[in-house]
Formats: structure tokens, sequence, C-alpha cells
């Protein structure tokens, strides 16, 4: 028996991505992050883009598929311990529209680092060098 929570959930990871607001959430914290990059002076857009990019790709990767468990103590006796929180979301089930809208969010972000940067690999070797 736990004490003290509040949750119904079993495990609280397996719904969150379907909470309210979450992927406007997630809209607003890479616009905002393209806008703090964009505030940073002599930096050129077609490489705030290729920055935007590259640290939702990495942050995403890390928070979604490296970090694994969860943050609460849930009573199902650590069946999720070993799950990654891509594996967790929405109860393992596939093709779920949260599982689209993460997969199709980086891939949309790419297309517009490349119409930005005209697919200048240039920009990538001036972003290493920093």
């Amino acid at each position: 028996m736990n004490v003290g929570t509040a949750h119904i959930e079993v495990n609280p990871n397996m719904q969150v991505m379907n909470s309210r607001g979450i992927w406007l959430s997630y809209v607003l914290a890479i616009g905002l992050l393209h806008v703090v990059l964009l505030s940073i002076l002599f930096v050129r857009v077609p490489v705030v883009w290729t920055l935007t990019n590259l640290i939702h790709n990495m942050g995403m990767y890390i928070f979604l598929h490296t970090v694994k468990g969860t943050p609460f103590e849930t009573p199902d006796q650590g069946k999720v311990r070993l799950l990654t929180h891509w594996e967790q979301m929405d109860y393992g089930v596939q093709f779920t529209a949260s599982r689209k809208f993460f997969t199709i969010t980086p891939i949309v972000l790419y297309f517009l680092t490349t119409f930005y940067t005209k697919y200048d690999r240039s920009i990538l070797s001036s972003i290493l060098c920093l």
C-alpha cells in the first residue's frame, strides 16, 4: 500500500504524454529554445536552426531513449525499472497518437533546418568549431 500517493495510475509515465496541453508545451519549448538561440549576438539564422535541431534531438534522445525507470515509487514491483520512457509511453502500445507526434516532430524540425540552411554543410563545421 502506498500511503501519500495522489495519482491513480500505477506508473504515471504511461500517460504523461497524453496529458492535456503537453503537445502544445512541447512545441512552445522548442520555439522558446529557438528564440533564446536567436538572441545570441553574431549567430546567423542557419546556425541557430542547426543548433535548435541538434539540442532538441540530443535532449529527446537522452530523455526518451536512455533514461530508464520512473522517478516515482510505483507499486508495480519494479516491472518498469528496465524500460526507457519511450517503452513505457502509452502502456507500450505502438502507433498511438502520442508516439506519432513525438516521431513526426523531429522530422519536421529537420526539414525546417535543411530549408533554412539550404543544405549547406559548412554550417555544421562552424558549429563544431564552437
